[in-house]
C-alpha cells in the first residue's frame, strides 16, 4: 500500500530527498505522496520528525 501524509505534516521537506522514486511533492499546505509512484519502501517514514507519514 502506498504511504500517505497526514495533517500532522509540518512541511519541513525532510522526506523529499529520501524518496527513491520522487513520489513526494510540495502541496498546499502539506506535502503529498503520489500513490501511483510510491513503492511502499518506507524511507520517508524514518526521517519524518512529526511522524506524519503512514501506510494508507
Amino acid at each position: 500500500m502506498p504511504h500517505v501524509i497526514s495533517d500532522e505534516c509540518v512541511a519541513c521537506g525532510s522526506c523529499v530527498p529520501e524518496c527513491p522514486v520522487d513520489a513526494i511533492a510540495e502541496g498546499d499546505p502539506i506535502y503529498v505522496i503520489d500513490a501511483e509512484k510510491c513503492t511502499d519502501c518506507g524511507a520517508c517514514t524514518e526521517v519524518c520528525p512529526s511522524e506524519a507519514i503512514a501506510e494508507s
